[in-house]
């Protein structure tokens, strides 16, 4: 029997929540209509397509996380900022495997420019404002914090330190305690290694 009252939003909500069980790469218009009680020419009025309602579900969980990590770093600095962030992240990733998955998803221009990307950008920033980085230095903080949490959080999930010791938690705790640590101690720019890598480029 079909359920009344299908949106959008409830639409994007049970493809979500299908990611979390099968993963974001087999969640399919088809088979949440099949959830729903409905034929899938039903959910055109609300979707045009697939490709559409991942780009729902990456723009659902940027913002649930967004939120998450907002409230985690609210109100702290340095080593305990940086873990409220990274933890939010590794929390929701845990619990929502198909949701961070369809997050790290890449969205065009338009999808993007309206999603809640921008505002994980300014939690990063605000992090490192704590630190008291040079406006030099905050681009390669920003990469250095998003891969290492996101490589981790990556590897995690695919199984990788499964069959190994320690915990992975144990190395988590060591990785956030080595960031914190770096970003105290961020090493002031070598001019003379920048000369050399631009004269490399220049020959390549």
């Amino acid at each position: 029997m079909a359920r009344a009252g299908i949106t959008t939003e409830r639409l994007i909500l049970m493809g979500a929540e299908l990611a979390d069980e099968v993963g974001i790469e087999r969640v399919t218009l088809a088979e949440v209509a099949r959830r729903f009680g409905v034929k899938t020419a039903s959910l055109y009025s609300h979707v045009a397509n697939t490709a559409a309602l991942d780009d729902g579900i990456s723009l659902l969980a940027l913002a649930e996380l967004a939120e998450l990590a907002t409230e985690a770093t609210s109100g702290r600095a340095q080593r305990e900022a940086l873990a409220g962030l990274a933890n939010a992240y590794r929390d929701y990733a845990l619990a929502h495997p198909g949701r961070f998955a369809a997050m790290l998803r890449p969205l065009t221009p338009e999808v993007a420019a309206a999603s809640a990307g921008p505002r994980h950008a300014r939690l990063t920033e605000a992090v490192l404002a704590g630190y008291g980085l040079t406006p030099e230095a905050h681009p390669h903080a920003v990469r250095l914090i998003g891969s290492t949490v996101r490589g981790f959080i990556t590897l995690e999930a695919a199984g990788g330190f499964a069959h190994s010791a320690p915990p992975a938690a144990e190395s988590w705790r060591s990785i956030i305690d080595a960031l914190d640590a770096l970003l105290r101690n961020w090493p002031a720019p070598d001019s003379s290694h920048h000369g050399h890598t631009t004269s490399e480029r220049n020959h390549a």
